[in-house]
């Protein structure tokens, strides 16, 4: 039996929101990555569909891991330089997986009889905030955390006449998964716990950056 799995994004869902999302939740794809990753997982049913290749689709949120790119390395290089962020403010809660997870999740799916034609969420398994993962970031640098608090709205505002509204955004606002389904129709859990996926990110962002 063949099977393709489709690595989509919880973006496909929704990009931001309050409630945490499920397999379950209404499709309201809210930028062009999101809306292209929605028509992606359709061209992969409607295609695999009338062949023999059977298929599974994973959302997985934002993914780190040793030498990532993207917001968490910027991140990264913002706690490890000790600059201060006006971040202690903010009270949100978002998923994120460890690219050791989400792979074990690919390998659970390549045989799993129960995955075939399966949509699945996948995160950690423990959502933080964003201070709350500065503050591991830090500590599993060796760092200190230097959080200042700032109003969100003044936030928000700041963010968007600098031209960096979208991506303030999401630094404040909320978007967690729910992978009950995950767990229960895989009978899978993330093997690796969130510290130990955030230690050994730094510390392929310190060997890389002090080379």
């Amino acid at each position: 039996m063949q099977r393709l799995i489709f690595v989509s994004s919880v973006g496909a869902i929704r990009s931001q929101s309050d409630v945490p999302l499920s397999e379950t939740t209404l499709c309201e794809p809210q930028d062009d990555y999101g809306r292209s990753k929605y028509l992606a997982e359709s061209e992969v049913r409607e295609a695999l569909g009338k062949l023999k290749t059977d298929w599974c689709i994973i959302r997985p949120p934002l993914v780190y891991g040793p030498a990532n790119p993207g917001n968490m390395a910027r991140l990264m290089s913002l706690v490890a330089r000790g600059v201060p962020l006006p971040l202690a403010s903010v009270d949100n809660r978002r998923s994120f997986v460890a690219l050791d997870n989400l792979v074990d999740l690919i390998v659970c799916c390549v045989g799993h009889p129960a995955a075939a034609g399966g949509t699945f969420l996948v995160s950690d398994g423990e959502d933080l905030s964003t201070p709350e993962l500065v503050r591991r970031l830090a500590a599993a640098m060796g760092r200190r955390a230097r959080l200042i608090p700032t109003p969100e709205r003044l936030l928000l505002g700041a963010g968007r006449l600098a031209g960096f509204g979208t991506e303030v955004a999401r630094l404040c606002g909320s978007l967690q998964v729910d992978m009950t389904a995950t767990q229960e129709r895989l009978s899978w859990t993330p093997p690796v716990r969130v510290d130990d996926a955030l230690r050994d990110t730094a510390k392929a962002f310190l060997r890389t950056n002090s080379a």
